[in-house]
């Protein structure tokens, strides 16, 4: 066994040095190249490497492309504008200096052609290294500029390059999400998250409407992924870290205003959500809407169209739709007399055995909460509560008893379901329409709250309990319903079988005053014969 592992080592070492030499190789080709045009064609053996399927190799030839390339950017020793076709610069009537610059030229954009496409590699290692090579050439192309720009609209930040990177960012076959968290170090910058705002919408829309608007699930989850690690800052004064420095009029450029970033990221996210989404995508922006999204928005209650149609999705994500809308009804002015007519909707037999009831509960605490909405709409939830609380589980009834009974705490008015008068002989016929979807005209006023009678006959303690609260004038603290939000069957046997016996049961008995009288005279003579 000796010898084998002596080989194996060999191998490795034969290995690492073959890897230290070609990294030799390639430094000492760069070093020749900057050094003697006469040296240009050794270029080629820079980019071969480059297209090499081992790691390490494809490592070395990237950092001799990112040392050649920035070097030559700094010295203005690439073609600057328009650049003319290989066979037209030789056969042109250039200089020897401006073929130099085309050749070189043609060269750093086979370079970057290779690096994008090992954005796509298997490796992430690769794709990393090649990621961040184009950012280097992105902020060295940022200072000395190849093509003739608009100065008054975009200044010297290289659009293009950064768009191309976007667009293999957003891969239909490949689902990019750790190469996207590895590129988030360069959207923090400013300059580099006005403009991705900007290359992401062009690019859902050239991909979308080339699709005819189809589902592509994992083009569509690299866009979200990429667009939900965006985050615009509060106030002008922080737009301070930029990859690209400009010089003059810094303050009328648009990717240094914050309205700019703010007019770009809303027209970002309205351009991704034109669209039809995967449903499970729905969950995952409404989830992050009103801290992450809406805060950033010029106009966010331009968003009802997408939350209109989030709701129609049905079960958890209607419930967070409903959600985004009362946060811009409340914060943003928006006008949605729909919005409790929805939410009424929503209350189904279904809702007490969805993994999302205790969140449900919650929003709709909160939704109900105001003390001026009309006493109609109030007794229409109340009354639909009980009847749906008929066939609930103890867990749900748990919950839904208080809720109904800070209903009625927060609208007095609403006691007339609990003391509704009857006359002798009269017929006992609920008028209210369980299947009526418009509160309104559900005729709740009209009925009374006999469902929670019934459950003072449950069979489990605790809800009894909680249904005989009803016979005493309720007081006027709300109870605290998140106690109970994420109670689940499991938990309340728990509790139930742990309950602590009552040691001391209380007897009624008459005390013995005279058990021991006949005896003392026994124990008298037993002294005595002592």
């Amino acid at each position: 066994m000796a010898p084998a592992k002596r080989r194996n080592v060999s191998l490795a070492e034969t290995a690492e040095k073959s890897v230290k030499k070609a990294k030799i190789d390639l430094n000492a080709k760069v070093e020749i190249i900057l050094e003697s045009r006469k040296n240009a064609n050794e270029v080629f053996d820079i980019l071969e490497a480059l297209e090499s399927e081992k790691e390490k190799d494809v490592g070395s030839a990237v950092n001799a492309c990112s040392k050649l390339f920035c070097t030559l950017l700094e010295k203005k020793e690439l073609f600057l504008g328009k650049l003319p076709g290989e066979e037209e610069a030789v056969s042109g009537e250039s200089s020897a200096e401006e073929k130099y610059q085309m050749f070189m030229r043609h060269r750093y954009n086979s370079c970057v052609e290779l690096l994008l496409e090992h954005l796509s590699h298997d490796l992430l290692g690769v794709q990393e290294t090649a990621l961040c090579c184009l950012m280097k050439f992105a902020a060295a192309e940022g200072k000395h500029p190849l093509e003739d720009l608009d100065w008054t609209e975009h200044y010297s930040f290289p659009r293009e390059l950064l768009q191309s990177v976007v667009d293999r960012l957003l891969s239909k076959t490949t689902d990019n999400s750790l190469l996207i968290s590895r590129f988030q170090e360069f959207v923090e910058m400013e300059d580099v998250r006005y403009y991705v705002m900007s290359s992401i919408r062009e690019n859902v829309g050239k991909v979308m409407d080339k699709n005819k608007g189809a589902l592509l699930p994992i083009f569509q989850n690299n866009v979200f992924t990429l667009m939900s690690n965006i985050s615009i800052p509060s106030q002008e004064s922080e737009l301070t870290n930029f990859m690209v420095q400009q010089e003059d009029k810094h303050e009328d450029w648009k990717a240094a205003k914050l309205n700019e970033h703010k007019r770009v990221f809303e027209r970002m996210w309205l351009g991704f959500l034109k669209y039809k989404l995967p449903s499970n995508m729905y969950k995952k922006i409404l989830v992050i809407l009103h801290d992450s999204i809406l805060p950033h928005m010029s106009k966010p209650t331009l968003m009802i169209d997408f939350l209109t149609a989030a709701y129609e999705v049905g079960g958890a994500i209607s419930l967070l739709a409903l959600n985004g809308l009362f946060v811009l009804i409340h914060q943003h002015n928006l006008d949605y007399p729909d919005f409790y007519k929805k939410l009424y909707n929503l209350l189904e037999p279904s809702v007490f055995h969805v993994k999302y009831r205790a969140r449900f509960f919650h929003l709709a605490n909160i939704f109900l909460s105001s003390s001026h909405l009309p006493v109609y709409l109030v007794a229409a939830f109340a009354k639909r509560l009980a009847r749906l609380a008929l066939t609930a589980p103890p867990t749900a009834l748990l919950i839904v008893l208080p809720f109904i009974y800070n209903l009625i705490r927060r609208h007095p008015s609403c006691r007339v379901l609990i003391h509704k008068p009857t006359t002798e002989g009269e017929v006992l016929e609920d008028p209210y329409l369980m299947d009526e979807e418009d509160p309104v005209q559900c005729r709740a006023l009209e009925s009374s709250l006999w469902e929670i009678k019934t459950l003072q006959k449950h069979y489990h303690p605790d809800v009894a309990k909680a249904a005989m609260a009803i016979n005493t004038p309720l007081s006027g603290k709300e109870d605290d319903i998140d106690e109970v939000l994420e109670i689940t069957t499991h938990e309340l046997m728990e509790r139930d079988l742990k309950k602590s016996q009552i040691k001391n049961i209380p007897l009624e008995f008459e005390i013995a005053t005279e058990l021991l009288k006949g005896g003392g005279n026994v124990l008298g003579q037993h002294f005595c014969l002592d």
